[in-house]
């Protein structure tokens, strides 16, 4: 399991969010629009300070969809880490962009997952059974 960064999506003139490989996993991220798709530009600040990796996730007109948190993850993290969106308590919400979205991870524990029944039946997912 490992938090890594798509070193191609980097952006090195970002203003106060500009950053090199020697940050680490730390920096500004933009994946391009996809003109076939009609998919907007994602644009993602990636940290990995204060025992969490987190990414923050966000286009210009649109909070990203399930399908772009997917591949952000997929780009960030390893296909059998577990990450997660939180739902803070109301008090503390802090909301800087009203299209951002967050992923997150802490780096000294295992995040418990529920009981593979409380989701679904794999049996009824066949994605599931032909990667088994």
């Amino acid at each position: 399991m490992s938090f890594h960064v798509p070193e191609q999506y980097r952006q090195e003139n970002a203003g106060d969010w500009s950053s090199t490989s020697e940050d680490g996993n730390n920096g500004a991220f933009c994946i391009p629009a996809s003109a076939v798709r009609r998919r907007p530009t994602i644009w993602i600040i990636a940290s990995d300070g204060e025992g969490w990796e987190h990414v923050s996730v966000s286009t210009a007109v649109r909070c990203p969809t399930w399908e772009e948190m997917c591949k952000v993850k997929d780009l960030f993290w390893d296909p059998e880490d577990t990450v997660m969106q939180l739902h803070p308590p109301k008090s503390q919400w802090i909301n800087n962009f009203p299209y951002c979205l967050h992923l997150w991870r802490p780096t000294g524990e295992t995040i418990p997952l529920p009981p593979s029944i409380m989701v679904g039946y794999a049996a009824l997912n066949p994605e599931r059974e032909a990667r088994q």
